[in-house]
Parts: C-alpha cells; structure tokens; sequence
C-alpha cells in the first residue's frame, strides 16, 4: 500500500466557491470541495464547468480571454445581478489563477 505521501495530491484548496474563470462567488454549491472540481457545478456567469483543466493557469486565461472577447455574457442571464460590475468581479479570482 502506498504511503500518504505517495498518494496524488488534490489540484486544489479544500473548499472553493470562486469561479478560476470570472470570479463569481455567488452560489452555495461549491466549485472545488476537497481539492478536487465539482464536475456538477456550473458558472452561471461564464458558463464554466470545473475539471481537471482548470488546474493550468494557461487553460484559464485561454478561457477567461474567449468569455471576455465574446462580449463577457452571462451563461445564465437571469442570475445576473442589476448592478454587475465586471471589473469588480474579475478582481475575486484567486490570485493563483489569474
């Protein structure tokens, strides 16, 4: 049996919430848990689906570069906030993946 250090490590934080793609951090249902992509959980904003992709800062800013050429539209229009403000949004990904 391996040992723990033998074993893969998870890509991730524990628990993330904030979208590596856009920055929305506003739903319940995680992105991450437990260091490894909620493949259920989909971005309302950019319309990202987390997986193992996500764990190239490259991949990420290929996809994050696509959404804001197209015009940044909201995967889920109705979940858009009146008052959104791009910019600030952008401002909430995590630092490793911008």
């Amino acid at each position: 049996m391996p040992s723990e250090q033998e074993l893969p490590q998870p890509p991730g934080p524990e628990w993330e919430t904030t979208c590596r793609v856009c920055g929305h951090d506003d739903d319940p249902e995680p992105f991450w848990e437990s260091g490894w992509p909620n493949e259920g959980a989909i971005c309302p904003c950019c319309g990202n689906e987390p997986s193992m992709n996500d764990v190239s800062v490259i991949g990420l800013r290929e996809k994050r570069g696509y959404w804001l050429g197209q015009g940044a539209p909201w995967d889920s229009p109705s979940s858009r906030p009146k008052n959104w403000d791009i910019l600030e949004q952008v401002k909430h990904i995590p630092a490793e993946w911008r």
